[in-house]
């Protein structure tokens, strides 16, 4: 971001992984400064002190964005240290998929909390921040399971939905000063592919993750890409999938 987007002051949740943490490595590179949330302390902490390490801004605090408080907490650090928030990268996710028939109702619970709720969550936090200095943008995560339903991807498909017509009713309200972004990944390369489903069900993930997956930096490049664009100028939706990915 040295770029339209350079010093940007950047908040990102689930960070401590995946393609959170890939987006805050990437957008480090780029110059931007880094405000991290994530459940697990010892895995953002890790995150922090390699980019600081290289030269590069970040803080982190621990959240759950299915708690309203914690995204406060976010976005004020980011005011409080920086003076400022200009994107709230949207990313915390779960994908514990199983069939209906398992009635794993504790995993649609807490898909439903981490994408649905944990989005508003955010948007309450951040969109006054945004409102009072008359700039700010919404990077919000997805999936192709927004576009497409698979079996058993049910209530994960759903909630990936909500969170593509939320993304698309703020845009719609944002204003002339606000941006909205819906980043839509394929299958990538996450330590959470297959993540709380049967043996079977996590092994046959496995495969197919590594036969097909896009590496996180993948997603990492189209955020940084919607970010950087100059002011006035939105990036409203981009899905990144693998060319394999039917």
């Amino acid at each position: 971001m040295r770029r339209a987007s350079a010093r940007k002051v950047v908040a990102i949740t689930g960070a401590n992984s995946g393609i959170g943490a890939a987006t805050a490595a990437h957008l480090a590179e780029k110059g931007a400064r880094l405000v991290l949330g994530a459940r697990r302390e010892d895995r953002l902490r890790a995150v922090v002190d390699q980019i600081t390490a290289r030269g590069g801004s970040a803080v982190g605090t621990v959240i759950d964005v299915t708690r309203r408080e914690d995204l406060g907490r976010l976005t004020d650090m980011a005011v409080d240290r920086f003076g400022r928030l200009d994107v709230l990268v949207s990313n915390a996710g779960t994908m514990a998929v199983s069939p209906f028939d398992e009635l794993r109702q504790d995993d649609w619970d807490a898909m439903v909390a981490t994408h649905i709720t944990g989005l508003l969550n955010g948007i309450g936090a951040a969109l006054p921040v945004f409102r009072r200095q008359r700039s700010g943008q919404f990077v919000n995560i997805a999936s192709t399971a927004a576009y497409v339903v698979k079996s058993p991807q049910a209530v994960y498909a759903a909630t990936k939905t909500a969170v593509k017509v939320l993304t698309e009713g703020l845009r719609q309200e944002s204003g002339p000063h606000l941006r909205v972004t819906l980043v839509s990944p394929g299958f990538t390369n996450t330590e959470g592919v297959g993540k709380g489903a049967s043996p079977e069900a996590a092994a046959a993930a496995a495969r197919q993750r590594d036969e097909i997956a896009i590496p996180p930096f993948a997603i990492a490049s189209a955020i940084g890409y919607a970010i950087e664009q100059p002011a006035g100028i939105d990036i409203s939706e981009v899905v990144v999938r693998p060319t394999v990915q039917a």
